[in-house]
């Protein structure tokens, strides 16, 4: 039974609530106390607090309608505690009570002490959303199954073995997930909740499903996947609502076929199962996913049912954000990384054990080899050790957001083998409408990105000759006659089409086109033995009947070289009436155009740079509470308005910069000017300057810290950062050499945008607690990184009133938090930096001091002084780094591709 807590029980928590203020401490405690909401969960004794409330009771806590608390709490306290809710939050729609905040020594998250839930709670009459997941449940709790109104049940990562038949009774539920238990069987039941929209039972050890399930008339959502399910009942083919199947990793040796006609159905995911037949209906639907079945194998002769429950199921490994490697063994793992990457290593892929590596890189431009047209979507992931071959795929699956321009391009995975780059054929997942996977197989590890690229056709060209067409353009045609080659060869094609009117504003001519843009490349010798015969369509709205043929060119450019030629004079056109067709003895661009035009030539570079030119504006923005902390971003011109609208509730600053044009992969830097300076030391900062990259796709966004060497006790400084064009020269320009520079016929600069720092009230006094005396420490190690007194300091005077909240999630009790406001309330960055130096001494000599202080930020929602934090650890990483590798310490394998790797190749061979 539940116990509850009244008289001299009740009292003592009261008072324990008191002995860490004072009688006013009960409307102290309500900075926890968000609106309507009451967030418990992340702050040490949070049951105490609670209880402390009820005692109290404040009328904001009569208006809570959220409630969250942490169930790594004595049982017998947390079971009291919950006993009080229906008296004192009896509006509360939302309780969530969740394990998983802790980690054991592997990282991995622990369960709550939650076994059992007070019989009282089923009079909270008007809870909707009743999250228990991360606990010790054995069985439901029966007050689940009074709470008539409940519409979302969350019972994940739970001991369950079973659900009760009186679950079916909830008759405004809608959402309910059981993942990550120990479900062997479902009861009938389950099929009377006429209202359930999403279902999720993944990661379970069902072997079978009742028939009872196809009476869930408004299902849209069903997920069986990680269970042991050997067959499906035909009822399946009753829920008319299905919208989403997934059934992946079981061992379903078969499916009904009916499953093809639910109209509604748009994915049905059987990946990994033992499928080696399926129905025409399944298997030719677009929505359908069926790698890693045996389709077409022949049934092995032993019996199959019986043994294939008790084939172990491949181990899976979740990685946090603190680990950076893990080990395979020959019986293989699934291991998806903190950063969402994932990865699956089939049993046998290794023959020895072996620890994986792994760094999730910024792109910079020695690194992502990109062709003129292509887009990067990702950052790159290093996986090590380099070039170990595994005995079988490796399956690697890289998240991104997919580009709004997707027709005639593609989405593939780029790696580096043997010192070139190429792309892996790759598959793409659909997480979400704005989330895409792309999967490829990986014979070994090395560096990968996720790039978008005009869609590329190739074949391998025999001696007696074929045909090569391109897929996204009708028309386009490369025809090889026999003896073109002695050996084979290999030829592919990529295509762009340009917009006719960007055509005609760049010429001032209504009737100006021209045809798409054609590239070839090829392996092995440069030029064929005999002409190879190209197609091309004629240019948009010209036909072969009415074109004047003095106004037709044909442009061919060989790469390096930075113009167009004309060379209509030099090869024979025919022309039908929808195309043109001419030989060529070598491949690469080939561009049809139909001007007045008569030398074409630069016109044709400059078009040719618009197709890759993105239209983007430049902000710089400082946050609200804290003017020193600049934001600067790069936006694509679509992206700006929404953006600006997220950012304004914290950031404040000028209007975006006016329209400049960039390429993919173009860089830039940003100049602090007129008295601002950045105050930090950063990698990528070179004397004050911070280097950017442009990649559409990707956020180009930097945090940085600025200090000024003015009086801004007198008056408040009124500084700029200029943008420019390129890395940062070697003699970096004073400021009045970078003003006449903008005003130059072909200047770098490109935007300056105003900073002002307000002027300091006497009050303030001088940053950083000058003429502090404290201790001189190291946090970290030198292979890691140091953070010193000076850095500390630094994070000191970026917390501001967020303190209290890292102090917590630091491990500093909630008691001793209010001892330091108490003792330092009239200087708030004496509060600051005692609590942060008082940690950290009491961190000296402690390994995982400075990732602690990494998370804290993160979890404190101050992720602007995490990344300021990492950076420096890897500036400090990199002096080590350099420093043995002057001594030849270094391991080879180590080193970035960018410093020794060879050019990337061209566009056309990418």
């Amino acid at each position: 039974m539940a116990a509850t807590v009244e008289g001299p029980e009740l009292e003592a928590a009261a008072a324990a609530g008191d002995a860490s203020g004072d009688s006013d401490a009960g409307s102290r405690a309500l900075p926890f106390l968000g609106g309507n909401r009451l967030s418990l969960d992340l702050y040490p004794g949070g049951c105490q607090q609670l209880l402390h409330l009820c005692v109290q009771q404040p009328l904001q806590l009569l208006q809570v309608e959220f409630l969250r608390l942490s169930t790594h709490e004595d049982p017998q306290l947390l079971e009291a505690t919950l006993a009080q809710l229906p008296q004192s939050l009896s509006c509360l729609r939302s309780l969530v009570l969740k394990g998983g905040q802790r980690r054991d020594t592997l990282g991995a998250c622990l369960r709550g002490a939650l076994t059992n839930l007070p019989a009282g709670l089923s009079g909270l009459a008007h809870l909707a959303h009743l999250d228990l997941s991360f606990n010790s449940l054995e069985t439901l709790p029966a007050c689940v199954l009074q709470m008539r109104g409940l519409g979302a049940l969350l019972l994940s990562h739970n001991c369950l073995s079973e659900l009760p038949e009186a679950l079916g009774a909830l008759p405004a539920l809608t959402f309910l997930t059981v993942t990550h238990n120990r479900l062997q069987t479902l009861p009938p039941a389950l099929g009377a909740l006429s209202t359930l929209q999403r279902l999720d039972l993944s990661q379970n050890l069902l072997d079978t499903l009742p028939p009872e399930i196809g009476g869930l008339g408004s299902l849209l959502e069903l997920n069986l996947a990680s269970n042991r399910l050997q067959s499906l009942p035909a009822s399946l083919a009753g829920l008319r609502s299905l919208r989403l199947l997934v059934l992946h990793s079981n061992l379903l040796a078969s499916v009904p076929a009916d499953l093809a006609r639910l109209p509604l159905l748009t994915r049905l995911d059987l990946r990994d199962n033992q499928l080696r037949d399926l129905p025409p209906e399944l298997l030719d639907a677009p929505f359908v996913r069926l790698q890693g079945n045996p389709l077409g194998e022949a049934s092995p002769d032993a019996p199959s049912s019986p043994v294939a429950a008790l084939i172990p199921e491949m181990p899976r490994l979740f990685l946090t954000s603190d680990l950076d490697s893990f080990p395979v063994t020959p019986r293989g793992c699934s291991v998806t990384l903190a950063c969402g990457i994932r990865l699956q290593f089939p049993a046998g892929a290794t023959a020895t054990p072996i620890t994986i590596r792994y760094r999730l890189l910024l792109p910079e431009p020695g690194l992502v080899p990109l062709g003129p047209h292509d887009a990067l979507l990702s950052h790159v992931l290093e996986l090590q050790p380099h070039g170990v071959a595994f005995q079988q795929d490796v399956g690697l699956w890289l998240l991104f957001t997919p580009p709004r321009a997707r027709r005639c391009r593609e989405v593939v995975v780029r790696t580096r083998n043997d010192n070139s780059w190429g792309d892996l054929e790759t598959y793409l997942e659909e997480e979400a409408p704005q989330r895409l996977w792309a999967h490829c197989q990986v014979p070994h590890f090395s560096w990968f990105l996720v790039v978008s690229r005009p869609v590329s056709n190739a074949c391998l060209v025999p001696p007696e000759g074929t045909l090569l067409c391109s897929s996204g353009h009708p028309g386009v045609k490369v025809i090889f006659p026999p003896g073109a080659t002695e050996e084979p060869r290999r030829v592919s094609m990529q295509v762009v089409r340009m917009a006719g009117r960007e055509l005609q504003a760049l010429l001032g001519e209504p009737e100006a086109a021209v045809s798409p843009l054609l590239c070839l490349s090829q392996s092995g010798p440069p030029s064929f033995l005999r002409p190879v015969t190209v197609q091309l369509p004629l240019p948009s709205g010209i036909t072969g009947l009415s074109l004047d043929r003095s106004r037709l060119h044909l442009l061919y450019w060989a790469p390096p070289a930075a113009t167009w030629d004309d060379i209509t004079a030099q090869v024979v056109l025919e022309l039908t009436h929808l195309y043109a067709r001419f030989q060529v003895t070598h491949f690469s661009w080939y561009w049809l155009w139909y001007t007045t035009k008569n030398c074409v030539g630069g016109l044709a570079r400059k078009a040719w740079e618009r197709l890759r030119l993105h239209r983007v504006n430049l902000i710089a923005l400082q946050r609200r509470r804290d003017p020193e902390q600049v934001l600067l971003q790069c936006l694509p011109r679509n992206k700006v308005d929404a953006t600006l609208r997220r950012l304004l509730e914290r950031y404040r600053g000028p209007e975006p910069s006016d329209t400049v044009e960039m390429f993919e992969g173009e860089e830039f830097f940003a100049a602090f000017e007129r008295g601002i300076d950045v105050d930090a030391d950063r990698p990528d900062c070179v004397e004050g300057r911070i280097c950017f990259v442009f990649y559409s796709h990707l956020k180009n966004v930097k945090e940085v810290y600025v200090t000024t060497t003015l009086d801004r006790e007198a008056q408040a400084v009124r500084g700029q950062v200029s943008f420019y064009r390129g890395a940062v020269p070697v003699q970096v320009p004073e400021e009045a050499e970078a003003a006449r520079q903008r005003k130059g016929a072909d200047a770098l600069w490109m935007a300056t945008l105003p900073i002002k720092l307000p002027r300091l009230r006497g009050s303030e006094g001088p940053r950083r607690g000058a003429g502090l005396s404290l201790a001189p420490l190291n946090l970290g190690d030198a292979e890691t990184g140091f953070l010193t007194q000076s850095n500390l300091l630094s994070v000191a005077g970026r917390l501001g009133l967020d303190w209290p909240a890292v102090a917590l999630h630091l491990g500093v009790s909630y008691r001793e938090v209010q001892r330091i406001r108490h003792e330092f309330r009239d200087d708030l960055d004496e509060q600051i930096r005692h609590m942060l130096f008082s940690w950290a001494e009491r961190q000296a000599g402690q390994p995982g001091a400075v990732g602690l202080l990494v998370q804290a930020l993160e979890q404190s929602d101050r992720q602007d002084v995490a990344e300021e934090v990492r950076t420096v650890l890897e500036l400090g990483r990199r002096k080590y780094q350099d420093g043995i590798r002057r001594t030849g310490l270094a391991p080879k394998d180590a080193a970035l591709p960018g410093s020794s790797a060879p050019q990337p190749p061209e566009p056309a061979q990418a």
